[in-house]
This record gives C-alpha cells, structure tokens and sequence, in this order.
C-alpha cells in the first residue's frame, strides 16, 4: 500500500520530497476496516508533520483512498511493536465534502492575509466557539468562499459533515420560503438539529429585508447553544447601514477578518502550483505575463485550463508562440450578467458614497467625481448608449453623461493614480 500511494504522491511531489517527509512514516492499513494508523520516527517529526505536511498528505490521501476512511497519527517506532503512544486521541475522517479543492492547504497566503487564515484554523479546531460568529470580509475573487469551506472541511474530519448547514444567504432564505412554504417554525425547528451554521453571500440580506428579524431569532439560537457560526461577505459588515440594529449588534459580538485581494505574488504562486498539478511546463516570464494580465482567479482558471487542454490535445511540447496565440485569442470579458447596478455598487463602495447620491443631484465635489467614475465605466464596460445610461443615473440629460465620460476619459491620461484606479475598480466590477 504504501508503494503505492508513494507512485500516487509523485504526480504532485519531487523524489527530494517524498525523501524528506514520505518515506520515514510507518503505515498500518485496513482495507476492511477503511482505517489507516501514520507512525512517525519520533515526537519532533510529529510535531512538524502536522504544521507543513498533514493538510496537503491527507487531501491526497483522499483522493488515492477515497471516501469514508479515517485516519490516526502515532509518534512511535515500528508499528508491529506495539508500543506507540498516540499523538492525537481523535481519529480523523479524511473525507471533503465540501469539496475537495477547499483546503487551507491550496489556500494561498502571504503576510497580508496571515491572520484571517490563522484565525479561521484556530476556528477549525474548535475549542469552545472562542469566535462565535466568524465573519470573514473580502471583495470577489479573494477567496472568501475557499476559506469558508476549508473550515467546513477541516470540522468535518472530526464531526459528522450532516451536522453543519453551508449554504448562500439565497439558499437559506429559499429554505423558508419554498421548501417549507413560508412556515418559519418548521424551517427554524429544522435549522435547529444542526451544530454549525455557515453562511455564504451574506450581503444579500440586502435582497431579503424581511428575513432580518429570523436572523436574529437562528443567531440566538447558535450563539446561546455554543454552536460555532461562520458567515462570508464582500465588504465589512460593519458598513451595512441596511441591517437591522439587533442583527448587526450581533454580528459585532464575534471576530472580523477581512482578506485582501490577491496581489501579483499570490497570482504567480497560483498559477505555479496549478501548473505543477496539471504538468504544464511554463517559463519565469510566462509565468509573470499571466499573472500580471489576468487579476481574476476564474480567469486564470480558464486560461490554464485552455494551455492545459492544448498541451494534452493538440501538442506535447507548447512553444512561446503557441502561448502568445492563445493569449491573444483570450481576453477579460465582462461577465454577462454585469449591469449598470453593480458598477454603482461597486463605485459607491469604494468612494463611501450611498447609491442614491450617485444617481442623485448633489453637486459636492466628492459625489460629483464619484458619479463621473461611475458613468465613465458604465459606459466602458456595457457600451451603453448615452440616454440609456442618462436613465439608469436618475434620469439625467444624454449631454450630462457626456459630458462625464469626456472629462475622465481626459483626467486619466495625465493622471495615473486615476488610471489605476479606473483599472482596480474595472476588476472590482468583473469579480463582482
């Protein structure tokens, strides 16, 4: 078995890895019993195992074992001997499901993000609800939902996965509304059997502002029984001025992390690490050109997954001119889906401007710069006609928007902040 899983491991590590950390284990395997025991050569071993190796070992172990096995850790000599002392007294499940890919091992982190990744593994172990609620903050793209579920998964390898609710804002209203037809004592009676509540898209209470007050009512309910709650949002909770005072006080009550976006140094370790998985051979520099060109993980995701595609269909070997074709046959599109709405929301977040002002007439300088950003990307990014985006800003004159568009479109060449600006919140609206 271990032979094995040795030839299994090598299609994601280096023999110099496997050396160092693979081969001084000790394996006790039962296929009957789905359970495998892991002896180390000694405490130390043990000890550094767990922080830099056990993630990535046990995500792979699943993927070689499948599911419904569970794992033990032993610091010992030998197994047959018989006189190992456990590191651990709880045996593990190695089971994803909440997906595979979710791990905090995959997640990719640099100094920035060290403590909201530190905080969500301390949550993972849970010892007592110490942050009850969790909320993790971040833009599109900066991988709130992976850490989500990464702290899903990890609970899971300890608790029965049936016991935790992981579902959007959307779904946990559709579970009011539809599958229990508005009944919100049987949907609440069943909320209740579950230990751990974690929310996806919370910011689309927003959409929902007469589920507010049930909010409240399933917080209590979590917070007062010391059943762990975890929530993931796009922008700090703290600056909902849609929430309903009871539910934000709540909300308070736990630990805030907010992630920030992914920079040029997690772009190239991404794209470095899927290329190694996927065997796809890539220079320093065409490493960088990716990585500097698409600041959208789902785009980075397609655009390595279509130079993977060639290299196993078309040609073994990709040549610099076959990934400047493919490049040059790829671009950023807006989604279909990206509406005037979304780039007002975008731009008043960033300027700390409420929508209504946006496509209001205040003239104060800074709402009037702010709705002049706003216009100008709208007209970019949709191609919107003049009136029709006249219409979508409160009604304003076709001259009016014009107007807008043709003063930054001649601010940003002389200005460079602007010109970066105007890029970052492009990105913001695409990711949105």
């Amino acid at each position: 078995m271990k032979d094995s899983l040795r030839k299994h491991l090598l299609q994601t590590c280096s023999e110099d890895e496997l050396k160092r950390w693979f081969d001084p284990l000790f394996f006790d395997y039962s296929e009957k019993e789905k359970r495998l025991t892991v002896g180390f050569p000694h405490a130390f071993f043990a000890k550094w195992f767990e922080v830099d190796i056990q993630d990535k070992f046990e995500a792979q172990l699943n993927l070689f074992l499948g599911s419904g096995y569970v794992i033990s850790y032993r610091d010992t000599e030998p197994l047959e001997r018989g006189t190992g002392v456990q590191v651990a007294d709880v045996v593990k499940r190695i089971d994803f499901p909440f997906g595979q890919e979710f791990t905090f091992d995959t997640f990719l982190i640099n100094k920035k993000n060290y403590f909201p990744i530190a905080s969500a593994k301390e949550v993972a172990k849970q010892s007592g609800s110490l942050f009850n609620p969790f909320i993790i903050c971040g833009s599109g793209g900066s991988g709130k939902t992976h850490l989500l579920r990464a702290v899903a998964n990890e609970i899971s390898k300890q608790h029965d996965y049936s016991t935790l609710f992981m579902g959007s804002m959307d779904e946990l209203h559709s579970l009011y509304s539809i599958r229990f037809k508005g009944d919100r004592f049987k949907a609440r009676s069943h909320l209740f059997e579950y230990d751990f509540l974690f929310i996806d898209d919370f910011h689309k209470i927003r959409e929902h502002p007469h589920f507010q007050q049930e909010l409240v009512n399933i917080f209590n309910h979590f917070y007062d029984n010391k059943k762990q709650m975890a929530i993931a949002c796009r922008e700090k909770v703290t600056s909902y001025d849609f929430l309903d005072e009871a539910l934000q006080s709540r909300l308070g009550w736990g630990l805030i992390v907010t992630l920030k976006e992914p920079d040029l140094e997690i772009r190239v370790g991404y794209i470095q690490r899927q290329a190694q998985a996927k065997r796809l051979t890539l220079t320093k520099e065409q490493v960088l050109t990716l990585a500097q060109r698409f600041t959208d993980f789902r785009y980075l995701q397609g655009i390595l997954l279509k130079l993977f595609a060639f290299k196993e269909l078309v040609k073994q070997d990709l040549s610099q001119k076959d990934f400047d074709h493919i490049l040059a046959n790829t671009e950023e599109k807006t989604t279909d889906d990206l509406t005037p709405k979304k780039i007002l929301n975008v731009v008043s977040e960033h300027f700390s401007v409420h929508v209504k002002d946006l496509i209001g007439t205040k003239r104060h300088q800074h709402i009037a710069h702010a709705r002049q950003v706003a216009m100008f990307l709208c007209r970019q990014m949709l191609n919107t006609s003049y009136p029709a985006l006249g219409r979508s800003f409160g009604g304003k004159d076709h001259s009016t928007v014009l107007y807008s568009v043709k003063k930054i479109e001649q601010m940003q060449e002389d200005d460079f902040e602007l010109k970066q600006l105007l890029k970052t919140l492009k990105n913001k609206c695409r990711m949105s």
